[in-house]
């Protein structure tokens, strides 16, 4: 939830996926101005595309402050605790959900340079293996080690690995890739940019679907999301990420009791994902008039979070009160105002429980 919270306060770019630096209007009022915009945009991508790509969130002089120079060195080994020789498919997530690199390993061994510190998930996916996520706190900008090991064995029912899944060309690849580094940097522009030539180049691809999909989430167009996740989970039905950002799409326009299925399937794809899914489900089945349902995923988002959002608290106590627990309630906001009196959303837990006490349902402290 946090990088759809933060979309809403940036300003707002057209997810058309053609991503031009600049509208026809101000081309036609400005030609100066345009001409220097299509001559530094060309020297910038000269640039970039003569960087050597791989699987990497690559930290730069630009992102000093966000950790320049972290590294996840991942080593993958086998049930024998040898490095797998062939090929293994990586993803990286940041925060849980946030898409910040993927890449193939080379005997065993993948390294992505990150551009912010912060808590990561590593997916790793193998034919004949079981797929395997692990969970990296990078707290400094320096190397940390990271050992995978994968057991033999077809992946579970529910598992998000889908066979025979189509293989990204070099060149979508690398613009894919670009993508989501800019993605996991928070360079809406030029994410759109590398996510538009992605989409050009594999239109149908589940994982470009997504990707496009995130995007247009953090600029705040929840329909164009909506439609970009719909096509991925259909190309992919075992796409759980793809299903939980659909599912916020929907919450985003206020489509709760729509919002719940897409959740739910995430969930049973992929059961410890991260609590921002159960915070979403949680809101939509209480929109939904689920309160028992909406108690029970609002207390698993909290007890995920490890402290990270405090605020779903507020949610547990709106539904305690609307089951009605509201002793439960009044307990749930006094001990968050006791431990995060200093929060914006202090002053909302306050009138709630003074709500609470002056309509007799609980007694006056």
């Amino acid at each position: 939830m946090r990088y759809f919270t933060r979309a809403r306060k940036q300003v707002k770019l057209q997810c058309t996926c053609s991503c031009e630096a600049c509208s026809p209007r101000h081309f036609a009022r400005c030609p100066l101005a345009a001409l220097a915009r299509v001559l530094a945009a060309a020297l910038v991508c000269s640039l970039l595309w003569t960087t050597p790509v791989c699987g990497q969130d690559n930290g730069s002089k630009e992102n000093d402050s966000f950790g320049k120079g972290a590294e996840i060195a991942l080593t993958v080994h086998d049930g024998a605790g040898d490095p797998i020789s062939s090929p293994v498919m990586v993803r990286l997530y940041r925060d849980g959900s946030i898409p910040s690199g993927q890449g193939a390993t080379s005997d065993g061994q993948l390294v992505f340079v990150v551009a912010s510190l912060g808590e990561f998930t590593v997916v790793v996916e193998a034919a004949g293996y079981q797929s395997v996520r692990q969970e990296v706190s990078l707290r400094a900008p320096m190397r940390t080690p990271v050992d995978v090991y994968l057991r033999k064995g077809l992946a579970p029912e529910n598992s998000a690995v889908v066979p025979g899944k189509p293989i990204l060309a070099p060149k979508a690849q690398e613009a894919f890739n670009r993508g989501v580094r800019a993605l996991g940097a928070n360079k809406l522009r030029e994410a759109e940019k590398f996510v538009g030539e992605a989409v050009r180049l594999a239109p149908g691809h589940p994982d470009v679907l997504y990707v496009q999909g995130v995007l247009c989430l953090k600029q705040g167009n929840f329909a164009q999301a909506q439609s970009a996740l719909e096509k991925a989970t259909q190309v992919d039905p075992k796409h759980a990420r793809a299903f939980a950002a659909l599912g916020m799409a929907l919450s985003d326009q206020g489509k709760y009791a729509e919002a719940i299925a897409p959740l739910e399937k995430s969930l049973q794809l992929d059961a410890p994902a991260d609590f921002e899914t159960h915070w979403v489900l949680a809101k939509a089945y209480y929109q939904s008039g689920r309160y028992d349902e909406a108690l029970k995923s609002s207390q698993a988002a909290l007890a995920a979070s490890s402290a990270k959002a405090p605020e779903i608290a507020l949610l547990v106590a709106q539904a305690l009160t609307a089951v009605g627990r509201y002793e439960d309630a009044a307990q749930a906001l006094r001990e968050f105002l006791r431990e995060h009196g200093d929060r914006p959303e202090a002053g909302k837990a306050r009138r709630w429980l003074e709500g609470l006490q002056s309509s007799g349902k609980v007694a006056q402290e």
